[in-house]
């Protein structure tokens, strides 16, 4: 069951790798705009993130830390919704407002730091 837990935590990473790639694309490539695969990404970090969130498959005596959990979910609910919001308006106006952008990434850089750092 552990070894389930790890793949699903794999799948989780790449979720936000995938998110984190495809918006660095987007912001040092000139475009700045949001893109369906930054949608994919989040989805999958997610899915697997609440999947990581049941209390299963962990070693006797590891207690769930569910500050952080929710912390993280927040977080990721804002960066959702950035990309929902600015995904509507980017195909009303043609652009993504800048702040909206730059805030998906670094949030996103948060959401991965509060993952490693905090304990």
């Amino acid at each position: 069951m552990e070894t389930l837990r790890h793949v699903v935590l794999f799948v989780h990473l790449i979720g936000f790798a995938v998110l984190l790639g495809a918006w660095a694309v987007q912001a040092f490539g000139g475009k700045r705009q949001f893109t369906r695969l930054m949608s994919i990404g989040m989805t999958i970090a997610a899915l697997a993130g609440l999947a990581l969130a049941a209390p299963w498959g962990l070693p006797e005596g590891v207690e769930m830390n569910y500050a952080k959990i929710g912390t993280k979910l927040v977080v990721l609910l804002v960066i959702g919704a950035l990309l929902g919001i600015g995904t509507s308006k980017q195909r009303k106006a043609g652009s993504v407002p800048a702040v909206m952008f730059w805030l998906v990434g670094i949030l996103t850089a948060v959401n991965a730091a509060i993952a490693t750092i905090w304990r």
